[in-house]
């Protein structure tokens, strides 16, 4: 057995450390999208694998077995390499991921399929909003340039934003909900845009928001094709025994 992990969440430094802890001989991949990723007490590769042919062409090098996605739910072309490069290898694939947030009494979500139509949902008078999306799509919102924007980021943009008003505080999860309260109390937040990541680091923002009673424009996850998926690490242990 030789298990390649698809890592950069919670979960598969999880899984990393429970194989390691078995001696399940395994390999860590970081995409490469945060600057000092978390050391894994695997052996770790950082980068792309360029495409569905080089995922399969690593595959095979390195005598993978076992494939588990345990990329963020929002890393749809991993996602789907995986999948792919996985049929292509006869090998088998496990989704390792959280479950999606689900509205609770109170939440005033707005409900969007895309990073398009969540920029098409801020139309309208200027307000302060947190914008916590991550870097990569952060330009988008340059058609809404009437509002003021708190970014969250993990690390700084390489480039600063072409948001004219906007700020760039640097934080990593998982966060708090005091910590989110005096957050949104402290920079006048009037909506929260974000995306639905599930799982409990970074779901402080939305206890916050509902408390606060602000509105929230929530990104839902992109579509992907039929897979297995499991959310613990020990249904990931089961499957590979």
């Amino acid at each position: 057995m030789n298990v390649l992990i698809l890592g950069g969440t919670t979960e598969a430094s999880a899984l990393a450390a429970a194989l390691a802890e078995r001696g399940i001989p395994a390999l860590f991949s970081y995409a490469g999208r945060v600057a000092i990723p978390k050391a894994q007490p695997l052996p770790t590769r950082v980068g792309g694998f360029g495409g569905v042919e080089g995922l399969t062409a690593f595959v095979a090098d390195n005598r993978i077995t076992h494939l588990v996605d345990a990329t963020h739910p929002f890393a749809e072309q991993m996602s789907r390499n995986a999948i792919a490069a996985a049929q292509r290898s006869g090998i088998p694939c496990l989704a390792l991921t959280r479950p999606p947030w689900q509205p609770q009494a109170g939440d005033r979500w707005q409900r969007v399929t895309g990073v398009e139509a969540a920029v098409e949902a801020l139309s309208g008078p200027a307000e302060r909003i947190l914008l916590a999306i991550g870097r990569q799509q952060l330009a988008a919102f340059a058609a809404q340039p009437q509002h003021h924007y708190l970014l969250r980021l993990v690390d700084a943009p390489a480039v600063p934003p072409p948001l004219p008003r906007h700020r760039v505080i640097l934080e990593r999860g998982p966060f708090t909900l005091d910590g989110d309260l005096a957050l949104l109390r402290e920079h006048g937040i009037e909506r929260v845009v974000c995306k639905n990541a599930g799982g409990a680091g970074a779901i402080a923002k939305l206890t916050a928001a509902r408390q606060l009673g602000l509105p929230v424009v929530m990104i839902e996850r992109p579509a992907l094709p039929q897979r297995q998926e499991v959310h613990t690490v020990e249904k990931v242990l089961a499957w590979l025994a």
